[in-house]
């Protein structure tokens, strides 16, 4: 169970992801950390049997904390984050946790650098890049990065604050991924949509931590 932050923690997590995003609006999706509701709904989507997990734009850390909450062991973590501030918040409130100052379009590099797996052994990545606002070349090299560690059977979980997947129906089809809709946390502010990404031609891995 997600334990419950107090107000001033909040607050100060809250001021410091505005404070990033004033700097560069473009690189930050929202102008607030997500809510309790949304990053349940995110994991609720690990699938059932999830070990290595990997998380991207993680933040002020609202889901690496949900994730950890759920049973995903610290070791079995990496997180993943461009700015250079909320990745020194994060290593502070994570420290067994594995995290990374680094690009999401180079995830074969820095997860063979951590050892934190090998190619093919990642159960789930778990999103909080703003795929929306991205150039169609750089949601190709996130995805193709992202794909290029996980398992057959691995699912990409994104959130996005419109009601339709961030990917084109064509560049789905180029990379050979396919999309379902998870759920829609109407109580986030913005309210955001959830969407999971898999191989066209792999076997669903069920979720159960609904």
């Amino acid at each position: 169970m997600t334990q419950p932050q107090s107000s001033s923690t909040s607050s100060s997590q809250a001021w410091l992801f505005f404070r990033q995003w004033l700097k560069n609006p473009m690189s930050i999706a929202a102008l607030a950390p997500s809510g309790a509701q949304l990053a349940g709904m995110m994991t609720a989507e690990l699938p059932s049997e999830a070990g290595r997990v990997i998380e991207l734009g993680a933040g002020t850390g609202v889901f690496t904390r949900a994730m950890l909450d759920s049973g995903i062991a610290p070791e079995q973590l990496l997180v993943v984050e461009l700015n250079e501030e909320l990745y020194e918040h994060l290593r502070t409130q994570f420290p067994d946790a594995r995290v990374v100052c680094g690009d999401a379009c180079d995830l074969t590099r820095i997860v063979a650098e951590k050892s934190f797996a090998r190619a093919g052994q990642v159960d789930a990545v778990v999103s909080g890049l703003g795929l929306l606002n991205m150039s169609r070349d750089l949601q190709r090299s996130i995805m193709q990065s992202a794909f290029g560690v996980l398992g057959p059977g691995g699912c990409f979980i994104q959130f996005t604050y419109s009601p339709m997947p961030p990917l084109a129906r064509d560049l789905l089809d180029e990379l050979g991924l396919t999309v379902r809709r998870g759920g829609f946390a109407w109580r986030n502010i913005p309210p955001a949509s959830v969407f999971v990404f898999s191989r066209a031609r792999s076997e669903r891995m069920r979720a159960v931590r609904k």
